[in-house]
């Protein structure tokens, strides 16, 4: 292909941008900057019933926040809608498409026959303008849609960048509607004409679409507009082994967000769920670009596999600027009412991010610096004994004086363990319980040492 090559991503806004169209967008993306070309976000807005403001939004976010930056758009449908006319008048008037005046009880009792026979129902064509055909006169006060005239024979063929050659039967499809009675285009029209008037020439989207792409191929055909290549990439199975969709299991992009994860780790995460790149399973934004050709894409279904990505986002938590990551951990202590700044948290987070798979998991870590533990009963019942108990008060009184040092404390523990004969554990558990709420923490000395001394002096005081 000697065209310019120019991606898109067009996503629907009647519900937010899943998973799959995340990984679809990347693989648009990614493809457009490997070939120095251009990447366009159009929103697909015709259904207008479901279509909200709230879901734009959403969706320019979740690009936003996956790096995703596109040059152009974003291009919303029904602001062209002057140009779907233009079009099907065009259409019309060369023979293309036509007027059908059939009513929704007729076309019920037309498929009904058809059943009735065995028969695949379609529509029949009752209105379509055939040589020595005489049309009724159209029905009084009945809008019409538009049909398009599809090819009554031949085959549609391409060979899709995923899945290779296919070949469909115009014998399979009939004449669908190109254009509802209200003026509003049909999917498989408006898709035509705006990837014809955008010069896409790359068209990457879920393998759903392949029924839908033999019409398109011929109205582009129809229109003598020149077809993109079409990539059909599998869809993502969810645990069940089901299709994540919209409706059904699929999680928002932004909730990976709000739940601590990575843009980088869901990045790669996404492109590996149906492309390769030998056996490279951790890669940045700089090598996919240069990797990602078009090529190594998967036939098979992606299985999602959250233990995968939060191993992906383990990576990254561990290598991003910790002045970041202090940043986002601050933000997440701040939806739950707990106000630090990122400079109190950045000299925390060193200690426990490699405990952590996401920043949710680090601010809760980081959290019992700034808010009041509550310790469970079971943990307080079986590390805070009477045995324990006088060691803890020892320990208070040596780290009221120390200086406040991991060394000192450090220390300050031995000579409390020595003076009451008890094992490090036992000691250790039982200040982790009282100090951190929790039974298992970093080297203890290493997290009393990032506290307040007050704080510790008071949660140490008491039964």
């Amino acid at each position: 292909m000697t065209r310019k090559v120019r991606t898109r991503i067009a996503p629907s806004p009647t519900g937010f941008l899943h998973l799959g169209t995340a990984r679809t967008a990347l693989y648009s993306w990614a493809f457009a900057r490997h070939h120095g070309g251009e990447f366009v976000l159009r929103i697909e807005d015709t259904d207008v019933a479901r279509s909200t403001q709230a879901s734009v939004d959403q969706i320019l976010a979740s690009m936003h926040w996956l790096g995703l930056d596109y040059d152009e758009g974003p291009i919303y449908q029904m602001q062209r809608l002057d140009r779907y006319r233009e079009v099907v008048d065009r259409m019309i008037a060369e023979g293309r498409a036509y007027r059908c005046y059939t009513t929704p009880e007729e076309l019920d009792a037309m498929r009904e026959a058809q059943k009735a026979r065995g028969e695949k129902t379609h529509y029949d064509g009752r209105w379509r303008p055939e040589p020595g055909k005489v049309l009724p006169m159209p029905p009084a006060g009945l809008e019409p849609v538009i049909r398009f005239s599809n090819p009554r024979d031949g085959i549609v063929t391409w060979d899709d960048l995923c899945k290779g050659p296919i070949s469909i039967s115009n014998r399979e499809i009939d004449d669908l509607i190109i254009m509802r009675a209200d003026g509003v285009p049909t999917y498989n029209f408006a898709v035509v004409v705006d990837d014809w008037d955008m010069n896409i020439s790359h068209v990457f989207r879920g393998d759903e679409h392949v029924n839908n792409t033999p019409w398109q191929i011929n109205i582009f055909n129809a229109l003598g507009a020149p077809l993109p290549l079409f990539g059909h990439v599998p869809v993502i199975l969810g645990d069940d082994g089901q299709k994540l969709s919209k409706r059904r299991g699929a999680v928002s992009v932004t909730a990976y967000e709000e739940s601590g994860f990575l843009p980088e780790a869901m990045l790669n995460y996404l492109a590996r769920l149906g492309w390769s790149h030998g056996d490279e399973e951790l890669f940045t934004r700089e090598q996919l670009v240069s990797w990602f050709d078009g090529s190594h894409l998967s036939k098979s279904p992606a299985q999602w596999d959250a233990a995968k990505l939060n191993w992906v986002n383990a990576h990254y938590l561990k290598t991003i600027d910790e002045g970041r990551l202090a940043a986002l951990v601050a933000t997440h202590l701040k939806r739950s009412n707990i106000n630090a700044s990122k400079d109190e948290v950045a000299r925390l987070v060193p200690l426990f991010k490699d405990r952590c798979s996401t920043t949710v998991e680090l601010a809760d870590w980081v959290a019992m610096y700034f808010a009041d533990v509550q310790p469970k009963e079971a943990d307080i019942a079986a590390h805070v004994t009477d045995v324990v108990k006088p060691a803890l008060n020892t320990l208070r009184e040596k780290l009221a004086v120390a200086e406040w040092t991991k060394a000192s404390i450090s220390a300050a523990i031995r000579e409390t363990i020595a003076a009451h004969g008890l094992k490090m554990p036992q000691l250790a558990h039982a200040v982790r319980v009282k100090v951190c709420g929790r039974a298992q923490t970093p080297s203890i000395d290493a997290v009393l040492e990032l506290f307040p001394r007050e704080l510790i002096l008071a949660r140490l005081h008491g039964p």
